[in-house]
């Protein structure tokens, strides 16, 4: 796979909305598009970054996870899963997978681990889990608890059933006391404007995506035990005590130990 610099790209655009550099002019164009659109696009964006931080500083700091794979990474950013992990526990060894060829050429960036831990890059496609698994063997005790992060990931694979196989492979593979860290789009908060957006993002962007209702985000949960507050909109998943409650954003979120 190589770049196409004509054709927004959803990490690129996605970098673009979180103030980041990596990214061209289509992008920026789309972007801009989809901002005049649905101006809350940005807080989404923003929102979904903190729940991966807030989530995995959880895991490896109370609950004592040490193994992350990180699936739909994204263009490196600040407090990146291995960032966030390593602060609290220097041994943690994480797995981030895209099939982006621009992140793979920002791969390196995401590779600096603490010397007790470890981190690498797989590049492969979350439509083949036991690729992902197979590769990511070599980095991950496959017979202790790992922290399987798909955020923002389950929206690309647009068939549900599919996307329920996957996440069901993926916790197959994993002992109990793992844990699965999701987010996922949906209309149900966003409104009509959200709506008109994700439709002209999947005539003008690359790859399509699908929104999906809580029941059916609650399809990938199934047989997990949910952690408090349970499947909410991510910008309220445990935001701390300080300052008022956070707006709702279009963003599902939850994270799940697999009893």
């Amino acid at each position: 796979m190589t770049v196409d610099a004509n054709v927004a790209h959803n990490a690129r655009v996605w970098d673009y909305w979180l103030g980041g550099r990596e990214n061209y002019e289509v992008d920026r164009w789309v972007g801009d598009e989809i901002i005049g659109m649905f101006p809350g696009i940005v807080q989404v964006a923003r929102a979904d970054r903190l729940f991966l931080a807030r989530a995995v500083a959880h895991l490896a700091g109370e609950a004592g996870v040490r193994q992350f794979l990180d699936i739909g990474t994204g263009l490196p950013t600040e407090d990146n899963t291995h960032e966030v992990a390593q602060r609290l526990a220097p041994d943690a060894r994480v797995v981030y997978v895209d099939n982006d060829p621009l992140v793979l050429a920002h791969a390196r960036a995401l590779l600096v681990s603490r010397p007790e831990g470890a981190t690498d890059y797989v590049e492969a496609d979350a439509h083949d889990p036991d690729a992902i698994l197979q590769a990511a063997a070599k980095t991950l005790d496959f017979g202790r608890p790992v922290a399987i992060m798909l955020l923002g990931l389950l929206n690309f694979i647009l068939d549900t059933e599919e996307a329920e196989e996957v996440v069901r492979r993926l916790l197959d593979a994993v002992p109990a006391g793992s844990y699965v860290v999701l987010t996922h789009p949906t209309d149900e908060l966003g409104g009509e404007a959200n709506a008109e957006a994700i439709r002209h993002w999947n005539r003008q962007a690359r790859p399509p995506l699908t929104t999906r209702t809580r029941a059916e985000i609650s399809r990938f949960l199934r047989g997990l035990d949910l952690l408090d507050p349970g499947l909410v909109t991510c910008s309220r998943w445990r935001p701390g005590a300080d300052g008022p409650r956070p707006a709702e954003v279009p963003q599902y979120g939850a994270v799940g130990r697999k009893p």
